[in-house]
């Protein structure tokens, strides 16, 4: 195994390796970009043609990305897509970032990833290796992807590397991209650690960080997430206490930040979205029960975080009230439906929770998202107006989004009656009493 460690680290160090990725979504197409731009020759694995074909075109889709980026390594032959999991057999390395989702009891749903591994030792091959980097309970790479690949009749740690490194990406992140945040990395073997931190150190600026073994890779990033998660839950909760006690939990929470140290502002809002943060802590939920262990905080912190948007149509029926309407039969104006601001991505959205209690409660709803023209939740079809001349019929205003471009000032000096669940508008000057926040 150490002359295949060597064969192989020695590849990646003079770039001649050529490197593959599986799924071209959120991580896996900047993934595949920056290690094209790294000088390797990098194909990207997707079972969607329409994403291959627009790789294959240099057309752009994810928002992290720059298109002369993407446009400039296809034309350069650098990076190409394809559906046909057969050139595996010509990559030394593939990394697959595949969605991880929870089903309808909220229990991990491994199916793409088992899906990929086993589409990828079809075509395994010695001194090859493969890192996982979707997000999942501890025990996943071991205990699932492990004897899928060893079903090739390959070993790990003897024919082929193993590791999990898992993705760090936060969309819309202007600071931390692909590029320069930290990786941890942990292999089945030190030899399998070794290799794929090689690999990370030659296409990323950001230190990578080593771990005794899968399981803790996997743990640590579940740990991030449930630590976010946990502390958003506590800021929703406190904000429910607030609101009853008539206490602003934003000037409560910018009060707070001036200690420096012994604190973390973590804000509220009308729920969770994205695909980590509202997922991940039940994946270890769920991974507990097998050691007779209840995660009653963490639950509890979901619970709370799932409740939000309810509490929130529950505060606009209130705020209609006060003006003699009723939610029934009312225009309400939703401003935002990404699951944050200034990105198009809609995994998750608790915006898309705030429509379905919305519509149990008889609103005609209107949607503006600058970002998102239109989309598909439940099987129908909405489509972004533009809210200068929706807010004029508009007999509620809701901010579900805090999209930098909103002329906001604008929003509350026009807007009938407006909930801001994002203290969105914080800076406006004038008509502060027409604001109604969380």
């Amino acid at each position: 195994m150490s002359q295949l460690r060597d064969e192989l680290i020695s590849k990646l160090k003079n770039k001649t390796a050529k490197l593959g990725v599986v799924g071209l979504g959120y991580v896996g197409l900047p993934l595949a970009v920056e290690k094209a731009k790294a000088g390797y020759n990098v194909i990207g694995f997707d079972v969607q043609d329409k994403k291959v074909e627009m790789v294959n075109k240099g057309e752009n889709y994810i928002g992290d990305i720059l298109d002369t980026d993407l446009e400039k390594l296809v034309e350069e032959g650098r990076l190409k897509a394809t559906t046909d999991f057969s050139f595996v057999k010509d990559v030394d390395a593939v990394s697959i970032a595949v969605p991880t989702p929870l089903d309808l009891y909220k229990q991990p749903d491994l199916s793409y990833v088992v899906n990929s591994a086993k589409s990828v030792a079809k075509y395994l091959h010695r001194g090859m290796l493969i890192v996982l980097e979707s997000t999942t309970y501890p025990g996943t790479t071991d205990e699932v992807l492990k004897p899928i690949l060893e079903e090739s009749g390959l070993k790990c740690g003897k024919d082929f590397f193993l590791a999990f490194s898992p993705e760090r990406v936060d969309p819309g992140n202007k600071q931390y991209k692909t590029k320069n945040t930290p990786k941890v990395v942990g292999g089945c073997t030190a030899e399998c650690t070794e290799v794929a931190a090689t690999l990370y150190r030659n296409v990323l600026q950001g230190e990578v960080f080593t771990v005794s073994s899968p399981a803790v890779a996997e743990m640590e990033k579940i740990l991030e997430n449930t630590f976010r998660n946990i502390n958003i839950g506590l800021a929703n909760e406190m904000a429910i206490l607030c609101n009853r006690m008539k206490i602003d939990i934003w000037e409560v929470i910018e009060a707070a930040k001036t200690k420096p140290y012994g604190f973390m502002a973590f804000y509220p809002g009308p729920g969770l979205g994205g695909h980590c943060i509202p997922l991940d802590p039940f994946y270890l939920s769920w991974k507990a029960k097998e050691f007779d262990f209840h995660t009653k905080l963490i639950e509890a912190s979901g619970d709370i975080n799932d409740s939000m948007p309810a509490f929130v149509v529950d505060n606009a029926m209130k705020l209609l009230n006060t003006q003699k309407k009723a939610m029934n039969g009312a225009n309400v104006l939703l401003l935002g439906v990404a699951y944050k601001n200034d990105i198009d991505d809609m995994r998750e959205s608790p915006a898309l929770k705030v429509i379905e209690h919305l519509e149990k409660n008889g609103a005609n709803i209107i949607i503006n998202d600058p970002y998102i023209p239109k989309f598909k939740h439940n099987g129908k079809e909405y489509v972004s107006v533009e809210w200068q001349e929706a807010i004029k019929t508009a007999d509620i205003v809701i901010i579900t989004t805090n999209h930098s471009c909103y002329d906001y000032e604008t929003i509350v000096e026009k807007a009938n009656l407006l909930y801001d669940t994002r203290n969105a508008t914080k800076d406006v000057k004038n008509n502060r009493e027409k604001i109604h926040k969380l």
